[in-house]
């Protein structure tokens, strides 16, 4: 049985491409929350780990952007507050890594090779204590055929546990995949301790790579290089160097170009990865309806705020008179074109639900909300058969985070799918916790979309439009975010 056939040899080539990626692009989202808690109860203060020595303000208004922290390029990809593409490269590298694993795991087993790395014996543990302990030592330990027991255990560790752990906690993160099944939150406790173990994995991952690097080069590298090239024989010292510094460039280079280009023409990468993820998306999350039901226990008491309040002349008369003249205006492809006061709204069928809000930054809050679902909407102005999409219009204007990112120029609109729109849990709500909502949370009225981030669910709302086509609206990218930020359209996970 060889330990190194050929796919054993590409696949790690492969992984590393990707891992690297992924590392490095969850650093980028990590940036833009850096902070991380043991409960879905994510007001400031709560956190276990911070990478941030950023203070918020007690006297002043601040939101989840001000947060933020831009990390280098050297650590983050694309680095310096670039959320948008980084969600881009994570989630392209999401499915070609977990793709490049199920091939693996498939030859590892059909061909034999598992028994490389699955120990078939208790004596693995003694014998991996007994190799660390000669390491420590300054020596090196017998060889394994292939590998000693340390290296066994380290391996079969990384395949079989970091990598699906990695994976599965993934979806736990996803607002669209837990409002589905809420109850896959269960196995790890809430949706913060699944992201706490998504870092965990990944500063582990990161761990054993270097570990793994150090010892390739100083535990017999020559026949180590020569293993992973070619299976197996004999290379010289300045191959072996050669062959090294071969995968050091191609590591180098897959990520020099990937940050370049994201600075150099952000809405191309934006582009190209998104035909990537577009479909993968439609196919998982697009029909995922949201089945939250929380109890009235998970309102936590604090719910960040994120976009700052309108400060137009507009907003400010509507707010001294109560919104008394506000209108909400709902036209496009409709067959009832309407125009709702406040009253209007509240004098519809009230509905109610207690959701998990799930920001794309990372935190996590529970509220009662209460107001008029779309559906309900969607009955009085009846719209056409060829509609596909949602418009949400805002009464405020974009804003730039703490790093100069964002369009000030434009107001606010966010698009969704005209599958969410038709779900009983997207709503129009006008209360938070049965009181009015505030002005920090979208007076008089805001978009709920529990399948969605919350950067989709637009506050302060003066129109709904119902539009066939999203690409001919703002700068045809979907959303106000994916126009002057590279988000998503429609989030991914």
């Amino acid at each position: 049985m060889d330990p190194f056939p050929e796919f054993v040899r590409i696949g790690h080539f492969i992984n590393v491409i990707f891992i690297i990626l992924l590392i490095r692009s969850g650093i980028e989202i990590l940036s833009s929350h850096p902070k991380l808690y043991l409960t879905d109860d994510t007001t400031p203060g709560n956190e276990w780990a911070k990478f941030s020595k950023k203070k918020m303000p007690k006297d002043k208004l601040w939101t989840s952007d001000d947060e933020m922290e831009s990390f280098s390029s050297w650590v983050a990809l694309p680095g310096h507050s670039q959320l948008g593409l980084g969600r881009h490269f994570h989630f392209f590298s999401v499915i070609f890594w977990p793709l490049n694993g199920v091939i693996y795991y498939a030859l590892l087993f059909a061909s034999g090779t598992w028994r490389t790395i699955i120990p078939t014996s208790w004596d693995v543990f003694p014998g991996a204590i007994n190799t660390v302990g000669i390491f420590l030592s300054g020596n090196l330990p017998p060889p394994g055929n292939p590998f000693d027991p340390a290296q066994q255990l380290s391996y079969f560790g990384v395949v079989f546990i970091l990598g699906p752990l990695m994976i599965l906690t993934g979806p736990a993160i996803s607002p669209g995949f837990t409002a589905r099944f809420p109850t896959y939150l269960k196995i790890f406790g809430g949706k913060q301790k699944a992201r706490s173990l998504h870092f965990i994995v990944m500063a582990l991952f990161s761990i054993f790579i270097i570990i793994h690097v150090i010892l390739v080069v100083y535990d017999r590298f020559q026949l180590n290089m020569a293993n992973i090239i070619f299976g197996g024989g004999e290379i010289s010292l300045g191959a072996a160097v050669g062959f090294l510094l071969l995968y050091f460039a191609a590591i180098a280079v897959t990520n020099i170009l990937a940050i370049r280009f994201s600075y150099s023409n952000p809405r191309a990468v934006q582009n190209a990865l998104g035909a990537v993820l577009e479909p993968v998306r439609k196919a998982l999350m697009n029909r995922l309806v949201s089945k939250q039901s929380c109890d009235d226990v998970r309102i936590t008491p604090s719910f960040r705020i994120n976009g700052r309040p309108p400060e137009t002349e507009e907003y400010q008369n509507l707010l001294t008179e109560n919104f008394q003249s506000w209108r909400l205006t709902v036209g496009g492809l409709v067959r009832n074109p309407l125009e709702l006061s406040l009253e209007n709204i509240k004098s519809m069928r009230k509905s109610t639900q207690i959701t998990e809000h799930t920001c794309i930054q990372g935190w996590t809050a529970a509220a009662e909300w209460g107001g008029v679902s779309m559906p309900d909407i969607m009955e009085q102005c009846q719209p056409s058969p060829e509609v596909r999409y949602v418009v949400f219009r805002s009464l405020a204007y974009g804003d730039l985070d703490p790093y100069g990112h964002g369009d000030p120029t434009t107001k606010f609109y966010e698009v969704i799918s005209l599958e969410a729109a038709k779900q009983d849990q997207t709503m129009l709500a006008y209360e938070i916790n049965n009181r009015p909502l505030t002005v920090e949370h979208g007076a008089p009225l805001r978009l709920r979309v529990e399948v969605q981030y919350g950067y989709k669910m637009v506050k302060w709302l003066e129109a709904i439009e119902f539009i066939n086509d999203y690409r001919t609206v703002g700068q045809g990218q979907g959303g106000h975010r994916e126009d002057s930020k590279y988000f998503d359209w429609g989030t991914w996970i």
